[in-house]
């Protein structure tokens, strides 16, 4: 996506790239929203089907996560790659439609997250965060940040204006790949803390009362 949206190309299709961007960071916060309304939504429907419809024990959900970080963590480290779609957005729209179509409707998919090949599993520990918010709404701002987070890296590509930047983009893009997935399973196991720190003081706490 960082290639096929660039400064460069954008000019030479007679789209201002600024536009695309924008465009496409306004669809990745859409589809992030969508699929945390969705899992919020999902998570709302399994808590009231839980006996009296109660929620979740103080903790519990935090547990949950922690244990999903966890185990996403597990799952990267062995360089396993999750199960998902064996597909990815279609780049003929980039010939099909103007730049702010394209970048909307790419965004839109990348966002969500789903619909597309899913290379790490910290994906799928954004979505459980989002079912366990059990809330439409809380969900829906949990998939705004996740889908703007997937989608700010396409700033990256702002100052190729020229073969010889797309060249280093690539240079860098591939230097850098080891580093993400580090800089990915380091995150997960700080969220995973964090979700356990939470969830040891809200049973305490709770014990306490």
């Amino acid at each position: 996506m960082l290639s096929s949206i660039t400064p460069l190309g954008e000019r030479g299709k007679g789209n201002r790239w600024w536009v695309t961007v924008t465009a496409y960071l306004v669809g990745s916060a859409v589809g992030g929203a969508a699929l945390g309304l969705l899992a919020g939504s999902s998570g709302l429907v399994v808590e009231r089907l839980l006996p009296g419809g109660a929620a979740l024990p103080d903790g519990a959900a935090l547990w949950v996560l922690a244990a999903g970080c966890a185990l996403a963590a597990v799952w990267d480290v062995a360089g396993r790659r999750p199960p998902s779609w064996h597909r990815q957005v279609d780049e003929q729209w980039l010939h099909a439609f103007r730049g702010w179509v394209y970048g909307f409707g790419f965004g839109v998919q990348l966002g969500f997250g789903l619909v597309t090949i899913v290379t790490s599993a910290a994906t799928y520990a954004a979505v459980l965060a989002m079912v366990l918010t059990a809330s439409p709404a809380a969900g829906a701002l949990v998939g705004v940040v996740f889908g703007v987070a997937r989608g700010l890296p396409i700033l990256a590509a702002r100052r190729v204006h020229d073969s010889d930047s797309l060249r280093r983009l690539h240079l860098r893009m591939d230097d850098r790949t080891r580093t993400a997935r580090r800089t990915t399973v380091a995150a997960l196991v700080t969220g995973g803390a964090a979700a356990a720190a939470a969830a040891v003081v809200a049973t305490t706490g709770g014990l306490g009362a």
